[in-house]
């Protein structure tokens, strides 16, 4: 437990302040000429992309917290591997935000903290409750990836590519957890989450 803590500290750190580690695959917007986006479309795709970059910093903090407090092997293994899969977004939408010439939140030392925690106490609740918190916050990420492909600007195919395959790959993580037996959660909770949700993206969107 005291290892596992330490490491969890540890990618707390790099995770937060930008050192995570790089992606392991090509970003699907390297298939894809730049686009001319005027100056408020360019301000408009780096506010959506460092949402979501937001996003997945707390994506790899419910993790990790997850991982620590997990009781099966198999479980905490599944949550270190997801987390693994989306350190290519973390990566991706970063790297779309500095193309657009702005920068990645500067609250995601904050966001990924008190994801940690959520996760952590989700993992203690249970497995079952746990894979379900999962299932629950990969649904609410779909439906705002699917927001964000209406929203970006149509000629913007290097962001919409990065954000299509982020939802490919986050329904995937969805079924995943639910194979292995999440339990659905009450509508109370998933619609506590949802307002959690919309405080960080109104805030990471301008900050």
């Amino acid at each position: 437990m005291l290892d596992r803590l330490v490491i969890g500290l540890d990618r707390a750190r790099r995770h937060a302040t930008g050192e995570a580690p790089p992606p392991v695959r090509h970003s699907p917007a390297h298939a894809h000429a730049e686009a001319a986006l005027d100056a408020a479309e360019r301000s408009h795709v780096a506010g959506l992309m460092r949402v979501n970059h937001t996003g997945e910093v707390c994506a790899q903090a419910l993790y990790q917290g997850q991982a620590l407090t997990a009781r099966l092997d198999g479980v905490r293994e599944a949550m270190t591997h997801a987390a693994g899969e989306e350190i290519d977004h973390l990566g991706w939408c970063a790297e779309r935000v500095h193309e657009m010439g702005s920068h990645t939140s500067v609250l995601n030392p904050l966001f990924y903290a008190l994801s940690f925690g959520i996760g952590a106490l989700a993992g203690a609740a249970g497995d079952r409750w746990s894979l379900g918190f999962v299932a629950a916050t990969e649904d609410q990420v779909c439906r705002h990836l699917r927001e964000h492909l209406a929203r970006l600007p149509a000629a913007d195919q290097r962001s919409r590519a990065i954000v299509q395959q982020m939802l490919a790959d986050e329904a995937q993580h969805a079924t995943q957890a639910r194979a292995h037996g999440a339990s659905e959660f009450p509508a109370p909770v998933r619609e506590a989450m949802t307002l959690v949700s919309r405080v960080m993206t109104a805030t990471s969107y301008r900050i």
